[in-house]
């Protein structure tokens, strides 16, 4: 029996990003230099694979310090990590090793060099998300305040209007954030921002590559996990391209195939915390009933790469 034709559009750059490859290489040297267990707080990236597969190694995921023993090393979350955490480890003499992405890094400072000009801070971010936890938790209580959408920014209640100034959650959505930093600096006009915006690269160009292929996709498939920001923000900005159809996946077994019945064009991609190797699944699964033309969508290269921390770079 012949196999409809397939048209597979396949985004580049997708997958892991640089602060993910190095936050998974730190668990990994980390289990060679001190041998296993090695605890990590809070899981270290968000995809189950990533997890499974460093938990098969020797690493022990908990969410605070005080479940792991004080004789053994812990390792901080790509996501970063607010004072209190290390500052916890530190009483209970634990080694400790920062995983934190170095552009959540960068945000953190950001948030620290406007609290010391006497600035109160606007995150622009997702409540609960790890990374918006550890970067309000950069700065005393009350210090930063949260806003999710434009519509938020109109109840924002301030200390003083003139001193004023904002950072964001890495990973939003590009276009979603720029309507909440312009109603910010609208309702806010001596506001002060970053430089340069805070979303990272990777989730911009992971972002652009969906918007290049939206228009020629009856469906767009991301391989992601549900707790990844990332990886949601990518369904949205493919449904928000024009794709009439966009679902996220952990894996091929998650792909609805009833949706996707007579469907002749798909994209497909993955959000920064996700492995190539589910990504190859799904590609299998559409080669086992169709006959598959992939297409590569390349809108970026990616040669970013993030050195380790200096207590495991002479072991690497």
């Amino acid at each position: 029996m012949t196999k409809p034709a397939l048209t597979l559009h396949l985004a580049a750059p997708r997958g892991f990003c640089a602060g993910v490859d190095r936050a998974i290489r730190i668990v990994e040297l980390a289990i060679e230099k001190w041998g296993a267990p090695v605890y990590v707080r809070h899981e270290i990236v968000h995809n189950r694979t990533v997890v499974e597969g460093l938990r098969a190694k020797g690493a022990v995921f908990v969410e605070e310090v005080h479940e792991a023993p004080a004789d053994r090393p812990i390792v901080f979350s790509a996501h970063g990590v607010a004072k209190s955490v290390p500052a916890e480890a530190a009483a209970r003499n634990m080694i400790q090793v920062d995983a934190t992405c170095p552009l959540v890094t960068k945000v953190h400072i950001e948030a620290a060099r406007h609290h010391e000009n006497g600035l109160q801070l606007v995150m622009i971010g997702h409540a609960g998300h790890p990374e918006t936890v550890g970067t309000m938790g950069q700065l005393p209580p009350g210090e930063v305040l949260l806003v999710e959408t434009a519509e938020d920014v109109a109840t924002l209640q301030v200390r003083d209007p003139q001193k004023l100034a904002f950072v964001t959650q890495t990973t939003l959505s590009v276009d979603d954030t720029a309507d909440i930093v312009a109603a910010l600096q609208a309702r806010f006009p001596a506001i002060h921002g970053p430089a340069r915006e805070d979303i990272c690269y990777a989730t911009t160009n992971r972002q652009m590559a969906v918007k290049a292929m939206a228009p020629s996709c009856e469906a767009i498939l991301v391989v992601g996990a549900p707790n990844s920001s990332n990886s949601r923000r990518l369904v949205e900005v493919a449904r928000k391209a024009g794709c009439p159809y966009a679902q996220l996946i952990q894996t091929a077994a998650e792909i609805d195939w009833r949706a996707l019945e007579g469907v002749r064009s798909v994209g497909l991609t993955a959000g920064a915390s996700a492995p190539e190797e589910l990504v190859n699944e799904v590609l299998d699964a559409f080669r086992a009933r169709h006959d598959v033309t992939v297409l590569p969508v390349v809108t970026a290269e990616e040669n970013v790469e993030f050195k380790v921390p200096r207590i495991l770079r002479e072991h690497a």
